[in-house]
């Protein structure tokens, strides 16, 4: 009998493949892992934990449905919320400034990759910058739309992977770069911008005319001089007109208030953009769920806001701390120490042979019921169109301090075992 391949059964449909994460934890669950489980060690997951970090902590412990909400919500999300939002990103980082964010300059999405995924629906035919290490998820989002020319521009080791302003405008104009997308604070790095490269990234883009796109998920977890200086970081700080400075700005609750399984995410820009973000998601998601959206509006206050950003920050500061010292006592590399997000992005070269490829440290980890994510996984390559050329993030791995510090202290327990 012959075996057909799945693309033989189905013509009519595309492989589809997993991102980076998803594929580790479907490896994972293959293993026996399941989410919950006291056994497993989780330091490959991509969301931070979701109970109480400190005694008395305020969080959200039920909906309750109006029956208003049981109509559609408008695709660019609740007035209400759209509002709070604004002005939270008002009260934040634009007093005193004339040019101030309203509703329209804000659209609700469910998630940020359905927040992500409006945007590339809206973009013309640019070549749009990406930055390589990047958020493994980017790689299916510029393979499924078509209408951009993906540009990679390559963060250096030797630098630590910062992306600096300089490097901007040579990519920009060398180039001809019509937008960039990037994760601030960095994921898998842990890199930030703020304070004046931050604000001349801003001033390049506006120079340039080129749109910025900054996912900024991971603006809460701020460790360091950076939090010494900030309660969160944006790039809002530095727009002077908000209708029309080309700067996206993608968040939401899933990381920085540590809800992720109610998938409400926002967009901030100029409310032409907005408008098209709308449409886009007219057809692509429909909106996101009404009731939930009346919900969390009590979360964008901003005092509830920045007293969430502090509670993240002193229980994250002491887990990364952690991480390193393990990460230092086992002699792996860590070519920047990170300053922000929840992830160190380590280099395995010095390990043995057979643990210094990140898909051989993956699979051994697992072993241990530790799960890491590889660190090819984040070097950013739509349509594999870079097949010839062997990964030079082929011997990184990500370790994620997401989880509570048990989990986190069984895992680099693990990680010891493994090594020594």
């Amino acid at each position: 009998m012959t075996v057909q391949k799945d693309s033989e059964n189905f013509p009519s449909f595309r492989e589809v493949p997993n991102t980076g994460v998803i594929y580790v934890m479907s490896r994972a669950q293959k293993q026996g892992f399941a989410y919950g489980s006291q056994d497993w060690a989780n330091l490959g997951q991509g969301a931070p934990e979701t109970g109480l970090l400190e005694p008395g902590e305020a969080r959200l412990k039920s909906i309750v449905i109006d029956p208003s909400c049981s109509e559609y919500s408008p695709v660019a999300g609740a007035t209400e919320l759209r509002q709070a939002v604004a002005d939270l990103y008002n009260e934040r980082y634009r007093k005193g400034m004339s040019s101030q964010y309203t509703y329209e300059n804000v659209a609700i999405s469910s998630g940020g990759r359905s927040g992500l995924a409006r945007v590339a629906a809206s973009l013309g035919p640019v070549h749009l910058g990406h930055y390589l290490p990047d958020y493994t998820a980017y790689e299916e989002l510029f393979d499924a739309f078509k209408g951009f020319v993906p540009m990679p521009i390559l963060l250096e080791e030797s630098d630590g992977f910062r992306a600096t302003a300089d490097q901007l405008r040579h990519e920009i104009v060398s180039r001809g770069l019509g937008a960039v997308l990037l994760s601030n604070p960095h994921n898998p790095t842990g890199q930030v911008l703020y304070g004046k490269e931050l604000e001349a990234y801003v001033g390049i883009g506006r120079q340039y005319r080129c749109a910025l796109i900054f996912d900024e998920f991971y603006s809460h977890y701020l460790y360091d001089e950076v939090a010494a200086m900030h309660r969160s970081v944006s790039a809002a700080r530095y727009v002077e007109d908000v209708n029309r400075d080309q700067v996206i700005l993608v968040d939401g609750l899933t990381k920085n208030w540590r809800y992720p399984g109610l998938r409400i995410s926002w967009t901030l820009g100029p409310k032409d953009i907005i408008k098209r973000f709308a449409s886009a998601g007219s057809f692509l998601d429909g909106g996101a769920a009404h009731p939930i959206q009346k919900a969390v509006i009590p979360l964008l206050d901003p005092a509830f806001a920045d007293g969430q950003a502090l509670s993240i920050q002193k229980s994250f500061l002491l887990k990364r701390d952690h991480m390193l010292k393990v990460i230092d006592d086992l002699g792996l590399g860590l070519p920047h120490r990170p300053k922000a997000g929840f992830y160190c992005f380590v280099s395995l070269k010095d390990l043995k042979p057979g643990h210094q490829d990140g898909i051989e440290f993956f699979e051994a980890a697992l072993e241990h019921k530790v799960i890491t994510v590889p660190g090819k996984f984040f070097d950013v390559n739509p349509g594999n169109r870079r097949r010839h050329l062997p990964s030079r993030l082929s011997q990184y791995a990500r370790f994620s301090y997401g989880p509570n510090m048990e989990e986190l202290l069984r895992g680099t327990n693990r990680l010891k075992e493994l090594l020594r």
